[in-house]
């Protein structure tokens, strides 16, 4: 590169102390964080890849942060082409009349003529650093930019995740609501025959009535949550979505069975927040550094060679040659404090910036800790209600066994039928939750995508160390 080195004015980097504790608390910090496990090895069901495949190539949310990260690398461009000279190719021509004061004849109109072709060269000399700080600045919110567009196809790969898990809760749990109506049909068509022989009461018919009821308006209810489910999944995916049928379930992957969730430090290079934040950051701190520069002075040089004419065929011929050279020092001595405010306009966007670091480490701390605690409570209450579930089933079974020999009331066959069909419902959703906790921890992790793993294929080297 073209250039003259210099100093920089410009603090260095030194990342702001973790306001974190070191560990999780209950965390399993064996092996390799399951953020480090890229998103087509950690879901492995080939349903759910298909559609995360989908989702990444059609997103619009993915397609707006391109755009956002085409624009900043450009901007990166932009600043750093101020470091060479610029040259231009100038052709003038020039016409007009002015007054010439002669001896003896006075004011005297004169027509003036003039026609040059030039190479005009400038270029400023950055001896502070002032150009450099603010390519670097560009740079640094072009790298920043890059991982928001990470931290994007992230959440979308858990959203895609979470939405075929509420896909495959829904179908298990209308599959057990229709098990329910026909188990319900069977026992209101009994119920009313009773009632027409004379044998039973309107009031246990009507007890059956109220069932059958209930299971359908809880069926109508998940057939509904469910169609709002798939019209998200479109939205995420780009188009209306059909998915095939399958259980409840992630495919178990030997790395993640015990999903080490690594240590806090580890978020600061796997979570894309995070290092977006951190990339935030030293673009303030080189802003800075250019704010300090321009209480220096600016060196330029600029210089044109060419040739000059009063006539068009005259351009070329010999004698015609003409050049300039103009280096130029300019040394700010009074802006009514415009220089300051600037450096104190970017010393403040620096503390913020660091700010926000902190706020985003906290974040992805809590993120992570709330996750690992979901998960583990949540593997207590499927124990819990599973064994609840066991206990309604043989509830069930005695009180119908008692309602047939006639010991009790069809009401109690209500109360224990209602009670089952909740807990297996209750359960279904448990499982579900358990699973998406899963996808909840991998992605607070910053799980997805590992460093240097494009989703798209042109994820920029995460150092920064493209050449432009």
């Amino acid at each position: 590169m073209v250039g003259v080195t210099g100093c920089s004015f410009a603090p260095e980097h030194v990342r702001p102390p973790q306001p974190v504790p070191p560990t999780y608390e209950a965390a399993n910090i064996a092996g390799t964080t399951i953020a480090r496990i890229g998103w087509h090895d950690f879901f492995r069901e080939a349903e759910l890849q298909r559609l995360i495949g989908e989702a990444l190539a059609n997103n619009r949310d993915i397609r707006i942060a391109a755009t956002r990260v085409a624009e900043v690398r450009a901007a990166w461009r932009i600043e750093g082409s101020s470091l060479y000279p610029q040259l231009d190719a100038v052709g003038t021509g020039t016409r007009g009349r002015t007054l010439f004061n002669l001896p003896g004849a006075g004011a005297t109109p004169v027509d003036v003529k003039q026609i040059s072709a030039q190479l005009s060269a400038s270029w400023e000399i950055d001896f502070w650093g002032r150009l450099r700080n603010l390519r670097d600045a560009a740079r640094w919110q072009y790298l920043a930019t890059e991982e928001a567009r990470r931290a994007v196809a992230s959440q979308l790969v858990a959203q895609v995740a979470n939405g075929y898990l509420l896909e495959r809760e829904y179908e298990e749990r209308v599959a057990l609501a229709r098990h329910s109506i026909e188990t319900r049909e069977e026992a209101l068509r009994i119920m009313r025959r009773r009632y027409e022989v004379g044998s039973g009461s309107k009031l246990e018919m009507t007890q059956a009535q109220l069932l059958l009821g209930q299971a359908n308006t809880t069926m109508q209810g998940l057939e509904q949550d469910r169609a709002v489910n798939r019209n998200a999944l479109a939205v995420l995916i780009g188009r209306p979505v059909e998915i095939a049928s399958g259980t409840l379930s992630l495919t178990d992957v030997p790395e993640r069975l015990t999903l080490p969730a690594g240590l806090p430090s580890d978020l600061l290079a796997n979570r894309p927040d995070i290092v977006a934040s951190e990339y935030q950051l030293r673009a303030a701190s080189a802003n800075i550094g250019a704010a300090r520069a321009a209480f220096f002075p600016n060196i330029s040089l600029t210089g044109a060679y060419g040739t000059m004419s009063d006539e068009l065929d005259g351009l070329f011929s010999g004698g015609s040659e003409a050049w300039s050279f103009t280096p130029t020092i300019r040394l700010p001595l009074f802006n009514a404090g415009r220089l300051k405010g600037n450096l104190d306009v970017a010393r403040a966007r620096q503390e913020r910036a660091v700010a926000q670091y902190e706020q985003t480490v906290q974040s992805a701390f809590r993120d992570v800790s709330d996750a690992l605690v979901r998960r583990q409570q949540l593997q207590l209450q499927i124990d819990t209600t599973q064994q609840m579930l066991d206990a309604q089933r043989e509830r069930a079974r005695l009180a119908q066994l008692r309602f047939d020999n006639g010991r009790s009331a069809y009401l109690e066959v209500l109360d224990a039928q209602r009670d089952l069909f909740d807990a297996e419902q209750a359960l279904v959703q448990l499982r579900r939750a358990e699973l998406a906790s899963i996808v909840v921890l991998y992605s607070a992790l910053g799980g997805g995508f590992v460093a240097d793993d494009a989703f798209d294929g042109n994820l920029s080297n995460r150092n920064g160390e493209q050449s432009q």
